[in-house]
């Protein structure tokens, strides 16, 4: 391959939570009936060039997982699960994240089926729990912010369960 195709394609909806260490995006290779696995690879391809050392994949399916080990791309699998499995998920969620960047060479990527609330109020109550911001509000402003959205009522519940069940590192 030549050209900027050697170089892969960017994951759909990719967005920076902490510029060039946390980010965001779709499944790679798209969700659900739009998966295609040549874009998958092309995204892959695209991630292990610009240094990502890891990715989490919050799916509650195996999904991906086989890709992630042909890419030669270390993953681990933490399900989101159900609502009243949050509190538990989040804090596993919360600290594999924290684990590896607390290396200050890792760059990880955090995935879910699709880019949208759930994914987003995971990475609001990361924010939260990490310290890096003190106050749900703001936690939800910066979120909504970077990925040029607006986080809806399954988002801010999940940042809401942070602050109730104290997470915190």
């Amino acid at each position: 391959m030549r050209g900027r195709w050697a170089q892969g394609l960017e994951p759909r909806y990719f967005h920076w939570i902490i510029k060039d260490r946390l980010a965001a995006s779709e499944r790679p290779g798209g969700f659900a009936r739009n998966h295609r696995k040549v874009r998958r690879q092309e995204e892959l391809i695209w991630l292990a060039g610009h240094g990502f050392t890891h990715v989490l994949s919050l799916l509650d399916s195996p999904h991906n997982l086989h890709a992630y080990d042909e890419a030669g791309l270390p993953y681990e699998q933490v399900p989101l699960g159900r609502h009243d499995e949050l509190p538990q998920r989040l804090q596993v969620i919360f600290r594999t994240i924290a684990g590896w960047l607390d290396v200050p060479a890792e760059c990880v990527l955090v995935h879910h089926e699709e880019f949208g609330d759930r994914l987003l109020g995971v990475l609001g109550g990361y924010l939260l729990y990490a310290g890096l911001v003190e106050d749900p509000t703001h936690a939800v402003q910066i979120i909504e912010r970077l990925s040029s959205r607006q986080l809806g009522a399954v988002g801010r519940e999940i940042v809401a369960v942070t602050v109730d069940e104290r997470l915190k590192r």
